[in-house]
């Protein structure tokens, strides 16, 4: 299960979470200054499944609907460690959207 981090996520994600989700990258990381609607149709290529705080993503996510995939961290102004912590804690919920035909997006908390 690979994740893409949105860039208003930090890029030290991608080595807090390394164990629990090793193929993971953050968007600056590859390059991507796109659009959201362009990281939503790399992620699809590239079997990502974009977590972000950006609201936007909701309703791209359902306008392709599946197989797109989107966690909306809803934490709001919060520490990095704290986004990572929630994302360990979830990892049971992350996997179900991983394996889901029909859902796109899990919301969190």
């Amino acid at each position: 299960m690979k994740l893409l981090f949105d860039a208003n996520l930090s890029p030290k994600l991608v080595d807090l979470l390394r164990d629990q989700y090793p193929d993971s990258k953050h968007v600056l990381e590859i390059g991507l200054t796109l659009p959201d609607v362009d990281i939503l149709a790399f992620a699809l290529a590239q079997d990502y499944i974009v977590v972000t705080k950006d609201d936007d993503f909701e309703g791209l996510a359902f306008l392709g609907g599946p197989p797109r995939k989107v966690i909306l961290i809803r934490l709001g102004n919060c520490r990095t460690e704290a986004v990572a912590l929630l994302l360990r804690t979830e990892f049971e919920l992350v996997s179900q959207l991983a394996e889901s035909t029909t859902e796109v997006l899990l919301a969190i908390p």
